[in-house]
């Protein structure tokens, strides 16, 4: 059975190390439009725990809010606390995670993240089989976590194949 009422995808939340260095990154580069700012939040019980699974003494210093294009929000935090860990994790390590992005010009945005001195990795690749008519890049944010940007024009190869079904 589905999750009852579920709609879309509200938000996505990282944290960064630098909150300054992040919100420059996703304004001046990315083209985020910055929304508003939350915190401190502390607690001297175990509320942190609790309810958002970090350490009973865990500092939300702040987060700040920004949209990205036309439908992503970014909750992005900065944390002190005492078991902190500062390893950035890969896709292929356990809760490895990236954030996509979707371009109209492919080229032209690399070139963009090139020209303001992003490290763009190789590519970019061509997808096969049922995403067909995808092309991506991965990028890294200045702390090291993993950005992808996607392209497909033309629509997916399956997109295509199943137009109309189980549309919204």
């Amino acid at each position: 059975m589905a999750l009852p009422g579920l709609r879309r995808l509200d938000h996505v939340g990282f944290t960064v190390p630098d909150l300054d260095e992040a919100h420059a990154f996703l304004v001046d580069v990315l083209g985020c439009e910055y929304l508003y700012s939350l915190g401190p939040f502390e607690r001297d019980d175990d509320w942190m725990t609790e309810h958002l699974n970090v350490h009973p003494r865990a500092v939300m210093v702040e987060n700040r809010w920004f949209r990205c294009g036309e439908q992503a929000v970014f909750e992005v935090f900065h944390y002190s606390s005492p078991d902190q860990a500062d390893a950035v994790p890969r896709n292929s390590d356990i809760g490895g995670h990236h954030v996509a992005l979707y371009v109209d010009d492919l080229d032209a945005a690399v070139e963009h993240l090139r020209g303001a001195g992003v490290r763009v990795l190789a590519g970019p690749t061509a997808s096969r089989g049922p995403a067909a008519g995808n092309r991506w890049i991965y990028f890294l944010a200045p702390w090291g976590m993993q950005f992808e940007l996607v392209s497909a024009p033309g629509g997916k190869a399956w997109d295509r194949e199943h137009a109309g079904e189980n549309a919204p």
